[in-house]
């Protein structure tokens, strides 16, 4: 196949997202991509805007909220997913795996036509996205792992035990009321199988 001059291999790269598993240190009882993570933090980011402005007096928009989810591990079809103990083994470590998660979201945007890469950057880089909206993506990320963390051990899998402890301590960190609201609306259900949420 003859490559064109202007091909932009961008969205071939988000594609392989789907290929991308998270947690590879642990047995999993239900695998997770990066692709089915991200949609679902942007569900729970979403969530987390609206009940902000509806209980909360926040002024957000939950659409861009969202779509800032959506992208917010994109750059990791270039580095990988590194596990949560490597990555925050020390501080060395975190300060260069952010400089390298930099180089990849800037790598990301080289390959979209010029004229759309400022659109793009707007969402990918980390550097200039909105601290406030993109706190909520962070909140939401961590809830979406305690999540995953809650259906495993639901499963059987004491593998995430302590994967979910940890998690208690990030959130914690990262807790609001709107966080809060959401945990107490929604979180439980996690534990339930398909009989018990369905039969109310």
């Amino acid at each position: 196949m003859t490559k064109h001059p202007n091909t932009s291999h961008f969205f071939a790269y988000l594609a392989r997202m789907k290929l991308i598993y998270r947690w590879p240190l642990m047995r999993n009882v239900f695998d997770e991509n990066i692709s089915e993570h991200s949609l679902q933090v942007a569900f729970v980011a979403h969530a987390l805007a609206l009940i902000e402005n509806k209980k909360f007096d926040g002024n957000y928009n939950p659409e861009r909220v969202a779509l800032l989810a959506m992208f917010h591990d994109c750059s990791e079809v270039i580095t990988g997913d590194l596990p949560t103990p490597i990555k925050y083994f020390n501080p060395a470590i975190a300060d260069e795996y952010k400089k390298i998660e930099e180089i990849a979201e800037e790598k990301l945007i080289s390959m979209l036509p010029e004229e759309f890469q400022a659109d793009y950057r707007s969402l990918i880089v980390s550097s200039e996205l909105d601290e406030s909206d993109y706190r909520l993506v962070k909140q939401a990320d961590s809830i979406c792992a305690y999540l995953k963390c809650l259906e495993e051990l639901s499963a059987g899998n004491h593998e995430f035990k302590l994967a979910k402890s940890r998690l208690e301590k990030t959130m914690a960190k990262r807790r609001s009321d709107a966080t809060e609201y959401f945990m107490n609306t929604f979180a439980a259900s996690f534990t339930l199988t398909l009989d018990e949420i369905s039969d109310e």
